[in-house]
């Protein structure tokens, strides 16, 4: 597999839906990621599964960007994620709050700093081959 990058742009993703992202992680992967929101400069939400990435190992760290300044990291210790390993990661949110299922069936949730109702971006970045996105 190598280094996936996309982008849906007319992803449709409004409150009380949900959105669900399958894969399978690279044997080598160091990090990846998951982003939703406006464009590139406007993540309301920023999934981040770090393997070993900087100074972080086995972390998942959450964030937001608005206008090129990232907020104030969330770190999650719980990291359900394994190289080579199939993946389900289930985002939903209302306007105060994102909730993200984890592959273990943990929940985790993130503050909506944006207040949206819905959020047309989707980008994932990283060594992950993505089989589905499905919205419900």
């Amino acid at each position: 597999m190598t280094r996936g990058v996309f982008t849906i742009k007319d992803l449709n993703f409004e409150a009380g839906q949900e959105l669900t992202v399958a894969g399978k992680v690279n044997s080598s992967c160091s990090h990846f990621s998951i982003n939703i929101g406006h464009d590139f400069n406007s993540l309301a939400l920023h999934f981040n599964p770090r393997f070993k990435h900087q100074k972080d190992k086995k972390v998942i760290v959450i964030n937001s960007t608005q206008g090129g300044s990232w907020g104030s990291e969330q770190k999650e210790s719980n990291f359900p994620f394994q190289h080579d390993g199939e993946f389900k990661v289930v985002f939903s949110f209302n306007n105060d709050q994102f909730y993200i299922r984890l592959p273990d069936g943990t929940m985790v949730g993130f503050p909506n700093r944006f207040g949206d109702d819905r959020f047309d971006h989707l980008h994932v970045d990283g060594d992950v081959k993505i089989h589905s996105i499905k919205i419900l």
